[in-house]
């Protein structure tokens, strides 16, 4: 019986794959992964695409440029200490990943990784319903922000996980598709979620749907945490370990070395900016607004751009990934020069579906930005050492991070739209060095490694 059983979820899962990637169990090709983990695919596909879908839907719900900002405020949480939610989600996540690579390197199975991040992740949004509940304003503040650090650094350890083992048990030119299914699914159900918010949260609003929303949000992290755990994943090499130095000494080495990859990341720097910006947003959103279902138009906004543009992201990573980090760039800065334009025009008149434009714009830019460079490092980097190229390139970005911080700098003492016209020549300057980059399989000049 347990056998029929499985052998029905094996057939369930190559129909789901084939609908998804048009590809067959005849015709599939295994590019750049092991022979022996090609019969794994379609079962692989479909447990990272179900991780996804949590995840995604998760980010949304507790998401620190619009659910956590809104939660902050709503509390009377200072506005100064609501500024460091951005550059502490992506110095959390960015900086400590050459520490876990060094670590990583030394498993054999790294999806374990993966999975105990998202368990930690679960715990701290579940360990933030009380404080913003209980404490008082400043208190509460102080606890929230330390709570998304300690959740930001599991989300840089999975980070480093995910894109090893992905790289492992996913097809080359199926990668850039995988994260366009996961982005879209995850927008889909940020969708439907939205759209019960809007009816569920009034104007004013209470301090409840909020910790619901974290609530929800944390089981999400949770069943991520478990389908990851589910992906077959082959035993990788261990030997060639080294210690954080060693990591940062071979980091500094590969910058030296490979031109390509000092392209790429001048142009993520900047096209860091684009994935950061939601936040100054909503300072200039916020300002104009007022009312909690303004939230809810938001989510639907960001949830709706995901389910749009994933499919189309997904096959153009796959073709060239440079490319669509020219495009996401661009869209970036139309974004924030759309934002500026509604608030100038509208004045008085504005109102949350009004605004909603700017941000489905920037969730359109933001996700690209996010798929290619991600597709990018992926199909680029040789095999042995792509962990060392995701978490030496991340950490040095947690540093940039740090400084686009800036923005909200900028916000609070010369406004919000000062702050959306640094980040338009910021994100105008990415597209410039995103064009200026080599095609993924020429960044190392070594055709044959990469992947």
């Amino acid at each position: 019986m347990s056998s029929l059983a499985s052998g029905g979820a094996a057939e369930l899962s190559e129909r789901l794959y084939g609908a998804l990637t048009g590809e067959g169990s005849e015709e599939r090709a295994c590019s750049a992964i092991p022979e022996e983990a090609c019969t794994a695919v379609p079962q692989n596909y479909l447990l990272n695409l179900g991780n996804g879908a949590c995840t995604k839907l998760a980010e949304q719900l507790a998401s620190p440029g619009l659910t956590l900002p809104w939660l902050m405020a709503a509390i009377g949480v200072p506005a100064a200490l609501i500024g460091f939610l951005s550059p502490i989600k992506q110095v959390g996540s960015l900086l400590p990943q050459l520490a876990v690579a060094a670590r990583i390197r030394g498993l054999a199975r790294r999806k374990w990784v993966w999975s105990g991040a998202g368990l930690v992740q679960a715990q701290a949004l579940l360990l933030i319903i009380p404080a913003a509940a209980f404490l008082p304003p400043l208190a509460a503040g102080f606890a929230i922000l330390a709570l998304f650090a300690l959740f930001s650094l599991a989300s840089g350890a999975g980070s480093v996980a995910f894109q090893d083992v992905t790289g492992k048990t996913i097809p080359k030119g199926r990668r850039g598709r995988l994260l366009s299914h996961r982005a879209a699914l995850g927008g889909l159900l940020t969708l439907a979620a939205g759209l019960g918010l809007r009816a569920w949260l009034g104007e004013e609003g209470a301090l409840a749907p909020y910790l619901w929303l974290l609530l929800a949000a944390a089981l999400l992290w949770a069943l991520a945490a478990l389908l990851f755990a589910g992906i077959q994943e082959l035993p990788g090499a261990t030997e060639g370990g080294r210690d954080m130095l060693g990591e940062a000494r071979e980091g500094i080495g590969l910058l030296r070395r490979v031109p390509g990859f000092r392209r790429y990341l001048w142009a993520r720097a900047a096209l860091t900016s684009v994935e950061i910006a939601m936040p100054i947003f909503v300072l200039h959103a916020h300002g104009l607004l007022q009312g909690a279902a303004s939230l809810a138009v938001f989510i639907v906004a960001v949830g709706l751009a995901n389910v749009v543009s994933s499919p189309i992201w997904g096959r153009l990573s796959d073709q060239t990934a440079r490319r669509v980090m020219v495009q996401a760039a661009l869209l970036g800065a139309a974004a924030g020069l759309l934002a500026l334009a509604i608030g100038a025009l509208l004045g008085e008149g504005i109102s949350a579906l009004s605004y909603a434009p700017a941000f489905f714009l920037l969730g359109i830019a933001e996700a690209g930005a996010r798929l290619g460079r991600k597709t990018y490092l992926v199909d680029a980097a040789p095999a042995a050492e792509r962990p060392l190229y995701v978490a030496f390139s991340n950490s040095l970005l947690g540093l940039v991070a740090l400084l686009l911080g800036g923005l909200g700098i900028v916000a609070q003492f010369a406004g919000a739209e000062a702050a959306l016209l640094v980040f338009v020549a910021i994100a105008l300057a990415a597209a410039a060095l995103s064009a200026a980059m080599p095609e993924a399989d020429d960044m190392t000049g070594d055709r044959t490694g990469a992947g």
